[in-house]
C-alpha cells in the first residue's frame, strides 16, 4: 500500500508492506497530522499555537500535546545554551522544529499500535521506518538530484537540518543570525521526535554542532561542512562508503 498526501507544507507519503492494513488505520495517520497543522501552525490565526502567542490561552490552559512539545523546545532550548530557541525576538511563537518530528513520530506509533511491523512514513524528506532494513537517501546539499550517502535503517529514524531547501532560515538564537559552518547535518536516531529536534538543534548552533548531536544517546551523524569536508559518527549507518560532497 502508498498513499501520498501534502499536509504541513510538505508532501507525506506511506509505504506499508504487511500484507494487510487494519481498515482505517491509514486514514487516521493522515487525519492525525492535518489536525497538528490546524493545532500547532504559528501560520494559521486559529491555531492554539498563534492563541497562545497573542496571550489569549495562558499556558496553564494549553493542551496536554502543547504542552509536551513546549517541554521539548524548552529542553533543547536549554541543552543548546539559547542557540535552538523558538521564541525568537521580532519573531512569533514557533515550534515547527520540534512538531513535525513529534507528530510524524506519533503517526508511526498508530500504525505500530495497530499491528504494523514493515512501513516507511516520510514526511518532507524526513523518515521513520518499521522493520527493515529500508534504503534511505540523503539528498547532496549542492545537487538536488543527487545523494550523498545511502543508509540502511531498520526500526529508526531519520532527519535532515539544511539550507537547500529554504536557505538560511535556521538561526542562531544566541545572535539572531542565519547560522554559518555548516550546509546540512543529518542525525540517525530510534525515533523521529529525537532524530528531527537534535538535528534542528545542531545544526542552530553551527560546526560545532556536529560534535554536540554526536554526543546525544542515541544518535548517529552525517554533516557537510561549508567548503564540502564531511564529518560522520563510526556508527553511522550508511551502506557503502559515503560520497564525497
Amino acid at each position: 500500500m502508498h498513499r501520498v498526501e501534502h499536509v504541513m507544507g510538505f508532501p507525506v507519503s506511506l509505504r506499508i508492506d504487511d500484507d494487510r492494513a487494519p481498515e482505517g488505520v491509514v486514514d487516521a495517520v493522515f487525519a492525525w497530522l492535518r489536525e497538528v497543522d490546524e493545532r500547532f501552525s504559528p501560520f494559521k490565526a486559529e491555531s492554539e499555537v498563534s492563541r497562545l502567542d497573542r496571550g489569549e490561552l495562558s499556558g496553564e490552559e494549553v493542551s496536554a500535546d502543547l504542552a509536551e512539545v513546549l517541554g521539548l523546545c524548552e529542553e533543547y532550548r536549554v541543552a543548546t545554551g539559547g542557540a535552538f530557541d523558538v521564541r525568537l525576538p521580532g519573531r512569533g511563537l514557533d515550534p515547527c522544529a520540534v512538531v513535525k518530528g513529534w507528530s510524524v513520530q506519533r503517526a508511526a506509533e498508530l500504525l505500530t499500535g495497530a499491528g504494523l511491523s514493515r512501513f516507511c512514513l516520510n514526511a518532507g524528506g524526513d523518515v521513520v521506518v518499521s522493520g527493515g532494513p529500508w534504503r534511505v537517501g540523503v539528498r547532496h546539499p549542492h545537487l538536488a538530484d543527487q545523494v550523498c550517502a545511502v543508509l540502511e535503517l531498520t526500526d529508526a529514524a531519520v532527519a535532515t537540518s539544511a539550507r537547500y531547501e529554504r536557505g538560511d532560515h535556521i538561526l542562531d538564537g544566541r545572535t539572531g543570525l542565519p547560522v554559518t559552518g555548516l550546509d546540512s547535518l543529518t542525525v540517525v536516531a530510534p525515533t523521529l521526535t529525537l532524530a528531527d529536534t537534535v538535528a534542528t538543534a545542531a545544526f542552530a548552533q553551527g560546526a560545532p554542532g556536529v560534535e554536540w548531536a554526536a554526543g546525544r544517546a542515541g544518535c548517529e551523524v552525517f554533516a557537510v561542512l561549508e567548503g564540502g569536508r564531511v564529518l560522520r559518527t563510526p556508527g553511522f549507518p550508511t551502506a557503502g562508503q559515503p560520497a564525497a560532497a
